[in-house]
């Protein structure tokens, strides 16, 4: 049993959008954050635990659910800050090459190692992750995650045209490795599997059509895609299926809609469209900073809260240009800026935590500091470097009385300005899973 004194944040509800307000936000400062032998949180108070716990005082310090990336491509470390093309010729240019060499089983054995002990140093303590079209790139995702602890949803990708022919392969030969992933993997640990179409363009509609029967013989498999991320993407999509009514119309034919469906991306989408996420349950993984670097558009949040559709966090990398989901959240009020709207500190992190997590279906497990939920714990220092020091200073001359303005004010500057260099420490599941070795 330990105990972490802190500043607790964390979120027992959506929090309203626009104007902020302390709907939703469960603010605890100087708190000490129980966490029992089994891994999982005993609960908050403000008076010392006493000797029976191991405490540390790191009054201070911001204490927060570990942060849930719902879209990341493993094996695009390789390729991430590449210069230069839209979508398509990403693909072709970074993105295939890269994914060839992931063949080799010991290649990607450590390239998960890596890729998961780098997502954790960011604060990322869950993730919903695309590896590669070979079954050996998915098992070493699975084993690395199980090694560590983590929440990982994953599952090998499908692809089976309009790409290279080391990285297609058939339906049958899928079927098997997909029957085979999931009887191994599947609910062992925290491991979950998701039926992972790489996008409607690589895939015919025989290969969806078994995705979708997949989803429907096995319970509780997730489904992981994209949607809609660029325009070019978009009227190919509307070649290849004409009968289709739009783009996610595709996936809503093949039965790949549901309440465990992350789609990523979601900008070229219509009020139809909007309001089918919604019915069906499925959420939208927003990916801005990779949104913003590939040039592929603006992702309109408003209409995704007017819909009544979900919406969580995503780093998307490489196209993406960082795991930092801070980084991330910043660059998702940059979007939201360009489009006319302000996006709040509150909304910007409940969707990448407790948001996500219930998106999910996990809003048992993680997301939160509430008792019972797993000790998927970041620490991090409010402030790194005199210029965000200085900032921080006047955010907390805002704070006496603890008022909402004052309390967003300063969060907001840490969103902002914080990234990696800012986490202190990471636990899994209640165990140490990263620790800075210098100070801020």
């Amino acid at each position: 049993m330990f105990a972490i004194r802190a500043d607790l944040l964390d979120f027992t509800a959506a929090p309203s959008w626009g104007t902020p307000t302390l709907q939703g936000v469960r603010w605890r400062p100087d708190h000490w954050l129980l966490v029992g032998d089994d891994g999982r949180i005993a609960g908050a108070q403000t008076a010392d635990p006493g000797p029976d716990w191991q405490r540390h005082d790191h009054r201070g310090r911001l204490l927060m659910p570990g942060f849930i990336d719902t879209h990341v491509h493993a094996p695009q470390l390789d390729v991430i800050a590449s210069y230069g093309t839209g979508l398509l010729d990403w693909l072709a240019n970074y993105t295939f090459p890269a994914e060839q060499r992931h063949a080799d089983p010991a290649l990607t054995a450590a390239a998960a190692a890596e890729f998961l002990d780098a997502l954790l140093a960011h604060g990322s303590t869950a993730a919903v992750v695309f590896p590669t079209v070979h079954k050996a790139s998915a098992e070493a995702l699975f084993a690395a995650a199980a090694a560590r602890g983590m929440r990982l949803i994953a599952g090998k990708v499908l692809m089976d045209r309009h790409a290279p022919p080391a990285l297609c392969d058939d339906v049958e030969g899928a079927e098997r490795d997909c029957e085979d992933l999931i009887q191994r993997w599947h609910g062992q640990g925290r491991n979950a599997y998701a039926v992972t179409v790489r996008f409607a363009v690589t895939s015919t509609p025989r290969q969806l059509a078994m995705a979708g029967a997949l989803g429907q013989r096995h319970a509780g498999l997730y489904m992981q895609t994209h949607v809609a991320e660029n325009r070019d993407e978009v009227a190919l999509v509307a070649s290849l299926f004409p009968d289709a009514r739009s783009y996610l119309d595709v996936y809503a034919r093949h039965g790949l809609l549901h309440e465990r469906a992350v789609l990523a991306h979601g900008i070229w989408l219509d009020a139809t469209d909007r309001a089918l996420l919604r019915d069906s349950g499925a959420q939208i993984a927003h990916s801005p900073s990779s949104n913003l670097f590939l040039g592929s558009g603006l992702f309109d949040w408003q209409a995704a809260i007017d819909a009544g559709h979900r919406v969580s966090i995503a780093s998307d990398v490489g196209g993406g240009t960082s795991l930092s989901l801070l980084r991330t959240l910043a660059e998702a009020y940059k979007v939201q800026a360009l489009r006319g709207a302000r996006l709040n500190a509150w909304t910007a992190l409940h969707a990448a935590t407790r948001g996500a997590a219930e998106g999910l279906g996990l809003g048992g497990e993680i997301g939160h500091l509430g008792a019972g939920a797993m000790a998927d714990l970041v620490l991090w220092d409010w402030a790194c470097g005199p210029v965000a020091r200085h900032r921080d200073a006047v955010a907390r001359g805002a704070l006496p009385g603890c008022t909402e303005q004052g309390l967003h004010a300063r969060v907001f500057a840490w969103m902002t300005l914080a990234d990696e260099r800012n986490l202190a420490a990471a636990w899994v599941a209640g165990r140490p899973a990263y620790r800075r070795e210098t100070g801020p």
